[in-house]
């Protein structure tokens, strides 16, 4: 596993060095470049927080439309293409209200987990980084970023192989033995014997399914080998915008990252230069009568000798210059603002509720390509995979495989019908 991971991390490492970039122009502690804890990681703060407002405000928006907090993402519906006969409309409202209620179970458990705040920060590093990969065991969800985790992806972008890597106390591992050569390794540099050791976990699709297994120096530890069918994968791979024949995706921060990197620039300059002209420096000329001691003594409104001709004040004389990057930084904002779908509302005494509302949808209606491949890529297997570990631990019942199948109707399906009740309240 480790062999293989670190086969597969050359071809991750151009998308890594991206997403370094992307993170410390937005929000640096997401992806940090030192291995050390972030206790003792530096991390330079970036000069303007609208990148960081975006990530959070996106993140938020993805959240929102693929979870609804108040109601359910997806239906139970029956295949009446499987049935082969007619339900009678009795037995149909019957089954409905039967799947309303498991639909609410599996709601419930979702809500009494951790799930929303991991798959919260898996869709920040989906802004940022372009890809996050969730694990869903049996004690709750974990979130890898993408310095602790390798895919290998088919001519068709799905996943085959994925290997983690992640840092474990040695006290929380079963007892191994070792063999001679690995015990030194344990040892730090400075002598003292290290508490975490590198454990790999390597997970494979097999022509019966996915299996998987954890390894530490080279050696499986016991215990840790399971499998699942195809379909109900717990490793879910994510990515934000997919390019063809690349086994990792791209993100909205990249998209835009020229203009976060002029922002960047210009607030810079700006901050560095309005601080130097708001400095105040007097000057008295060599010959003068003016003491220094007086001028710096002097208190308010004080009278003291001297020529008001031989004390001046120095001036950085740059405010013509300052504007131009003041416009252009108020420009640059803006379009970073309509990228990241924050809503600027024109300042105006005519603004209208109409216009603040056309003003809304535009932005809505961006997220429907956001939303197209998380559906696919990470509510439909998301959903199964949780309803498979409800129905193994007896918390629903067992649904008949080919008779019920699962709809989302979250994410671009719930902007469709909000666009249909825009249009029907529109024709009242």
């Amino acid at each position: 596993a480790r062999q293989r991971y670190n086969k597969l991390s050359t071809d991750r490492e151009q998308f890594l060095n991206v997403a370094y970039e992307c993170a410390e122009l937005t929000l640096p502690t997401l992806l940090m470049r030192n291995e050390k804890p972030p206790a003792y990681a530096q991390f330079n703060t970036p000069w303007q927080s609208v990148g960081a407002k975006g990530v959070v405000t996106l993140s938020s928006k993805l959240m929102l439309g693929l979870l609804p907090p108040s109601t359910s993402f997806f239906k139970l519906q029956l295949d009446d293409s499987k049935l082969g006969v007619e339900i009678p409309p009795e037995s149909k409202s019957e089954l409905d209200l039967s799947f309303a209620k498991i639909e609410r179970m599996i709601m419930e458990a979702i809500a009494a987990s951790t799930d929303r705040v991991q798959i919260f920060t898996a869709l920040k590093h989906l802004v940022v980084t372009g890809n996050a990969l969730l694990y869903m065991g049996k004690e709750g969800m974990k979130m890898y970023p993408l310095n602790r985790y390798v895919v290998e992806r088919d001519g068709d972008g799905s996943p085959c192989e994925i290997v983690t890597k992640e840092k474990v106390n040695k006290d929380l591992l079963p007892a191994m033995p070792l063999p001679l050569s690995k015990e030194s390794d344990l040892v730090d540099n400075s002598g003292e014997s290290s508490k975490d050791v590198d454990v790999y976990t390597c997970v494979k699709l097999t022509p019966k399914g996915w299996k998987w297994w954890q390894e530490v120096h080279d050696i499986i530890i016991p215990g840790s080998e399971g499998k699942a069918p195809k379909d109900k994968n717990p490793f879910l791979p994510l990515r934000f915008v997919t390019v063809d024949g690349e086994d990792y995706g791209r993100s909205r921060v990249e998209e835009f990252l020229g203009d976060l990197k002029s922002l960047e620039a210009l607030m810079q300059a700006l901050v560095e230069g309005s601080a130097a002209a708001a400095k105040v420096v007097f000057t008295v000329s060599p010959s003068s009568v003016t003491k220094p001691q007086s001028l710096a003594n002097a208190g308010n409104g004080a009278i003291i000798q001297g020529r008001p001709d031989d004390i001046g004040v120095v001036q950085v004389g740059k405010t013509a210059d300052f504007q131009t990057a003041y416009q252009l930084i108020n420009t640059l904002e803006k379009r970073l603002a309509e990228a990241f779908l924050i809503m600027n509302v024109r300042d105006s005494e005519r603004t209208t509720a109409e216009e603040v509302r056309m003003t809304q949808m535009e932005l809505e209606q961006q997220l429907g390509g956001l939303f197209s491949l998380l559906t696919t890529e990470f509510l439909l297997p998301y959903l199964h995979r949780k309803m498979h570990t409800l129905t193994k631990s007896k918390q629903i019942p067992t649904l008949p495989k080919n008779l019920v199948k699962p709809t989302i109707v979250a994410g671009i399906n719930a902007l469709g019908r909000g666009q249909d009740r825009d249009a029907l309240v529109q024709f009242i």
